[in-house]
């Protein structure tokens, strides 16, 4: 799902770069090149995800822009206004802690020697294991991001150059991590494809604003 009207995407022309930046300006840009006549097939990515969008470009500018800001108006009135507080919070059930907070009483089982060693930290069982639980999702945000960085990569990979040779090499390469072999895989693809999912998959911003 997109987030919003200036989530950033990108649209190909074929594989010529069409347009990159806020979601709104692209699909101008696709407007235009629609009513300008192109026989092309057009492909739009969202940078985030490298999921394939789809718009209803039928009638004029207005119209497109129209029926785009409606879609998110939509979507934003049918999520409740409590969808992201904690379900023992709204419906008024109390538990430990503070729910004001958010702080949410569930059942851990641990060994007795893991119950022995949280009662000597600061702050008790509770302080202690949310610690470890903010220190473990801090180390692993990295590979975190590495991996979706990776994945929207491999969906923009799949949709563009799934017939092109060395997809398969590549894929593999880029699931490595391995941003060397990866630059020798794509070396022959369309240089605006190769340059996108280079910037997805490795953190290298892709150019913007190409007409």
């Amino acid at each position: 799902m997109i987030a919003h009207i200036s989530t950033p995407c990108t649209a190909f022309v074929s594989s010529r770069l069409l347009s990159s930046g806020p979601l709104i300006e692209v699909v101008l840009a696709i407007k235009n090149a629609v009513d300008a006549g192109t026989s092309e097939p057009i492909l739009v990515f969202d940078d985030a995800t490298g999921r394939a969008l789809d718009f209803d470009l039928r009638g004029g500018t207005a119209d497109v822009i129209a029926r785009l800001l409606q879609s998110f108006a939509t979507k934003a009135s049918d999520r409740s206004p409590d969808a992201d507080v904690p379900e023992e919070i709204q419906s008024g059930v109390r538990g430990r802690g503070r729910p004001k907070l958010g702080v949410i009483g569930r059942e851990v089982t641990l060994l007795p020697r893991h119950w022995e060693w949280l009662a000597t930290q600061p702050g008790g069982a509770s302080v202690a294991l949310r610690k470890l639980v903010d220190d473990a999702r801090r180390n692993d945000s990295g590979v975190q991001k590495r991996r979706a960085a990776q994945e929207a990569a491999y969906h923009v990979m799949s949709a563009m150059a799934g017939d092109l040779a060395g997809f398969e090499e590549a894929t593999r390469a880029l699931f490595a991590n391995d941003h060397t072999r990866f630059a020798q895989r794509i070396a022959d693809w369309p240089v605006d494809v190769g340059s996108y999912v280079t910037g997805l998959a490795f953190g290298e911003s892709p150019s913007r604003g190409a007409e």
